[in-house]
């Protein structure tokens, strides 16, 4: 089982704070008391009351920071190997997501939670476009609450027909609902969960939806996040272009994806405050576009990284983070090349990947007062990796074994909030369960599908 203690020194790891005035420590301790980091040094003298973790061996980070999530897809994980983005809309929003019963919805966010953990993400904002009734999102937030994670629970449509949410939709969200969901699960704001609304914006909705749900996330005072400019399927709507002309953009706006924004896009992004979110791998995979990792960054934004279908593509950050290093330099690169010109400066270094991953992602979920860095005064959400498995080891840059060499097997420590979820490489949780609910929601699915299409 999880456990906090009130006091707990991580001793002896070599610590890649993301903080620029600390810096990286080849050996260093890390003081936490009742869930907030309060020193981080080379060496630290503790009370004998304090639990010492032994983190000899390990580069010590913070946790990962997912940005965008559809959580709930967890029991059909795997479901579109193949999928371009315009598949993914028939395969998955048209085919599953209308049988998606609020038990399914528990499996997948318990299980996609657990995932997330065991892969060292301890922030998440699940995009959760999956509100068939009340009682989905109530689930979905049951599970957030149970496994511990930190998360932003942003709340979606529902998903019963493509023709009702994703054509010219005249459906907004039911705000009466989001109302009870922000009074009943979030009436503050300085919890290990909070809330987003999850929008779908120009283009899949009519103008009017669009106005009535940007105003109901400012009314409610929680950020919006919403998909734009991905593929030959929403690239054409110059989303951006029209929220700017409907008076929308904000710093509270979250824009997940952006491969096609126009410059006068990125600007009006960048001159409204607002952040982004990038999928590399569902990106690439799927036909989205490029990831603008550097775009992002040269209009003046942080870009953060997401997962966003396991349907698709893999559950953990760090393949996003080599799709995104690799992609984004592969881009350049061949530009490079047919111009006959060297490689910028500016090319992405790895170090830039990992404080994308973390830091930034924290700034992306509003959340960078409080994590995405190992500063004192931030809550205590820290991940150690085992350096000397043969994967990581010998390790000469620390930040490049994490980036470029690590996967999940190396995830040895996971705390959030200063409370451990993973401990010597074994979640503390009940994964059977997770796994036995989930896999009996994926056979739930499976028929309920096979007997809507027999019925038809």
């Amino acid at each position: 089982m999880t456990t906090r203690m009130p006091r707990m020194l991580l001793r002896s790891g070599h610590v890649v704070t993301m903080d620029p005035a600390i810096g990286d420590l080849p050996r260093g301790d890390i003081l936490i008391e009742d869930g907030t980091i309060t020193a981080v040094e080379p060496h630290i003298d503790a009370d004998v009351d304090a639990e010492v973790l032994d983190m000899t061996g390990r580069i010590v980070i913070p946790g990962f920071v997912d940005t965008h999530r559809h959580t709930w897809e967890a029991p059909i994980r795997g479901c579109a190997p193949d999928a371009t983005l315009d598949d993914y809309f028939v395969d998955v929003l048209d085919t599953f997501a209308p049988v998606f019963t609020p038990e399914d919805v528990y499996a997948g966010n318990l299980a996609g939670t657990l995932e997330c953990l065991n892969a060292g993400i301890t922030t998440l904002v699940d995009w959760s476009h999956i509100n068939n009734t009340p009682e989905h999102p109530d689930a979905a937030i049951q599970a957030l609450t149970e496994t511990g994670i930190r998360a932003q629970y942003a709340y979606g449509s529902a998903n019963t027909s493509l023709t009702d949410y994703w054509f010219d939709s005249k459906i907004a969200v039911p705000g009466d609902d989001v109302r009870r969901v922000r009074a009943e699960h979030f009436a503050s704001d300085g919890g290990l969960l909070t809330m987003a609304l999850a929008t779908r914006g120009p283009g899949f909705c009519t103008d009017d939806v669009v106005q009535r749900e940007w105003g109901l996330a400012r009314e409610l005072g929680v950020p919006i996040t919403v998909h734009v400019a991905m593929g030959r399927l929403a690239g054409r709507f110059g989303m951006v272009r029209r929220l700017h002309q409907m008076g929308l953009l904000g710093p509270d706006t979250t824009y997940v994806h952006c491969c096609h924004l126009g410059e006068d896009e990125w600007r009006m992004v960048a001159d409204s405050g607002g952040t982004v979110s990038i999928a590399a791998q569902v990106e690439t995979q799927m036909g989205h576009g490029w990831p603008p990792v550097m775009l992002a960054i040269e209009h003046g934004l942080r870009p953060s990284l997401s997962i966003d279908v396991v349907t698709t593509v893999p559950g953990d950050m760090f393949t996003q983070i080599r799709a995104a290093f690799g992609a984004e330099r592969a881009r350049v690169n061949a530009d490079c090349w047919q111009a006959n010109l060297p490689v910028p400066s500016s090319m992405l270094t790895a170090r830039q990947m990992l404080e994308i991953a973390t830091l930034n992602g924290a700034h992306v979920a509003g959340l960078e007062d409080r994590t995405g860095s190992l500063t004192p005064g931030k809550r205590a959400d820290v991940v150690a990796l085992d350096a000397t498995a043969l994967n990581m080891a010998p390790v000469h840059d620390a930040t490049a074994a994490v980036t470029l060499s690590a996967d999940v097997s190396n995830v040895d420590t996971v705390i959030v909030d200063g409370v451990v979820h993973k401990r010597n490489g074994r979640l503390l949780a009940d994964v059977g369960r997770a796994r036995r609910l989930v896999e009996e929601s994926r056979d739930r699915l499976l028929a309920a599908v096979a007997a809507k299409k027999s019925a038809t």
